[in-house]
């Protein structure tokens, strides 16, 4: 039997008749790949969201998969949810960091989740796609984890043609799935599984559901025709694509003027040879097409909810657990991706640096890293019924992915508790995002921040304080005037660096940042790196 106590947190009671509420996750997509954010790409459901809601300009991420993850779904910062590193591999033993608590890979029973918490606010729960918050034990699966029904897969990555075990696909009985029909797309069955649980829910509940795409993560495969619909929009280069969208980005007042955009990473397209252009050129065709199957696939649950008249009064959040992925597609030929790759059958390994610095336009760095490449995301907030006055317009209001348990605990008119089944259970750190968005402009929090594998930030009003791992110094920039962080002020300003370095340690000596754990330290250990003991 469920126990709840009333948490300290305030959470604010909404009006009216309670929403049903979806969560939408893109996986390693950039800030700027969908069209309401500047892109190129078709996304014309995601647009129609943003054209009737509401779209953060200052929206955070933990950098990564499973951190951002284990925020979203506690409403904790990563590492008080036991993923400040990664999430338990398929090939492991189940065990990450022994003995580390803000680094066992999977999320402890310290948290309570989104789940979890609208259950007792009388909500159906479904899932389907990625988990990646813990696999080794079904204690730590989503059915365990407070979801009625579920439909994906646990582990961090998988064939989109052929998930098979490890990383198959779970049901929603327990079973994994082994054989799977010639046309099979992860993308298509998430999102048809997702119109499946909604449709045959026979009762008049509020249903919760979170739709966690895995695209478009590596390995890049897409539908031969989605492929062909893309074709020829990237031979004119990154260099034109990315001028392109900082250009969109400026007209429609996301960008200012006055920045300039991140310093480029990789070499002029006219530098590479025909051949290099056709090749690199066909992997962002087929990250594109996985990004319009995804927007196709929310356009059925869009469709499903309009002919059940329940769109109107569904809160529907869509953003991306990360920035875009620059990981070099020689390194993940290898190792366990080349289990999965299916041959590379329609598609490819990645689409590298150059086609990751045009995803993140127009910021700097990428997934992994905490510069506003890593942890800047495109979040849409739709809700007919209570964001009037708000529609189509973009909202500074900086928050974090933190943020997201307490806004549909509010929206719900749920309760976080202290404890739960007998387990007390660390208070959220999130405020409700619902004021800013009915609003304009609300309440948030002073300060943001943020530690993945040595890579570290701060975050106070417009200044940020930001290192790469095993860098010796903190960087600080002025986000007001420079958020493509190309000017280094630390020098000029010792005293701000020195005050939000005291804040970041005071965070992470009280948010189970130290200690590292033993795989940490051994990596660590001959690096200059303050933080490393």
């Amino acid at each position: 039997m469920q126990t709840l106590a009333q948490s300290p947190v305030k959470i604010r009671a909404a009006t009216g008749k309670k929403p049903n509420i979806i969560i939408i996750l893109a996986d390693d997509m950039g800030f700027s790949d969908v069209g309401c954010y500047g892109g190129e790409i078709p996304t014309p459901n995601i647009d129609m969201l943003a054209k009737n809601g509401v779209r953060l300009s200052s929206f955070y991420n933990n950098s990564r998969c499973c951190p951002s993850r284990a925020s979203l779904l506690t409403g904790l910062y990563p590492h008080q949810a036991g993923i400040g590193d990664m999430s338990e591999d398929p090939n492991d033993n189940g065990v990450n960091e022994e003995g580390v608590p803000g680094y066992r890979g999977f999320l402890t029973p310290n948290t309570v989740t989104m789940a979890e918490v609208l259950k007792t606010a009388g909500y159906h729960t479904y899932m389907t796609g990625k988990w990646h918050v813990g696999m080794h034990g079904k204690e730590k699966w989503p059915l365990q984890r407070g979801f009625e029904r579920y439909y994906g897969i646990l582990s961090g990555a998988s064939s989109y043609l052929h998930p098979f075990p490890p990383r198959g696909i779970t049901t929603d009985n327990g079973d994994t799935q082994y054989d799977f029909p010639d046309d099979y797309y992860t993308t298509d069955a998430f999102g048809d599984n997702a119109v499946k649980f909604i449709s045959e829910q026979r009762d008049a509940k509020p249903f919760f559901l979170y739709l966690a795409f895995n695209a478009p993560h590596w390995p890049l495969q897409a539908r031969q025709q989605d492929i062909k619909l893309m074709e020829g929009k990237y031979q004119k280069g990154w260099d034109s694509i990315r001028y392109e969208r900082v250009k969109k980005q400026v007209a429609m007042g996301l960008a200012k003027p006055g920045w300039a955009t991140a310093e480029r990473e990789m070499r002029p397209w006219n530098q590479l040879t025909e051949q290099q252009q056709k090749d690199v050129s066909y992997r962002m065709t087929v990250y594109a097409a996985m990004v319009y199957r995804m927007d196709l696939n929310i356009g059925k649950v869009l469709a499903t909810l309009k002919q059940q008249k329940k769109l109107d009064n569904t809160l529907i959040m869509f953003m991306s657990d990360n920035g875009a992925c620059a990981e070099p597609y020689q390194e993940l030929g290898g190792g366990p991706m080349a289990s999965i790759n299916d041959g590379l059958k329609y598609g490819a390994i990645s689409y590298g640096m150059g086609w990751a610095n045009v995803s993140n336009t127009p910021f700097k760095k990428y997934k992994n890293q905490t510069f506003e490449g890593g942890i800047a995301a495109p979040l849409v907030a739709y809700w007919p019924a209570m964001f009037k006055g708000q529609s189509g317009k973009f909202n500074g209001t900086p928050f974090h992915i933190t943020d997201l348990m307490a806004t549909v605990a509010d929206a719900a008119k749920a309760t976080y508790p202290t404890n739960y089944n007998g387990r007390q259970i660390t208070p959220t750190e999130g405020l409700s995002m619902l004021p800013a968005l009915k609003a304009g402009k609300g309440e948030t929090h002073e300060y943001f921040y943020w530690e993945h594998e040595g890579h570290c930030a701060v975050i106070y009003k417009n200044w940020k304080i930001v290192k790469a791992a095993l860098a010796n110094k903190w960087e600080l920039y002025d986000l007001d005037a420079d958020r493509t962080e190309r000017h280094n002020l630390a020098a000029e300003h010792a005293d701000i660096v020195t005050a939000l370095d005291k804040k970041w340690q005071d965070w992470a000596n009280s948010h189970q940042v130290f200690p590292k754990g033993p795989n940490y330290k051994d990596n660590m250990a001959n690096h200059p790196n303050k933080y490393a003991d």
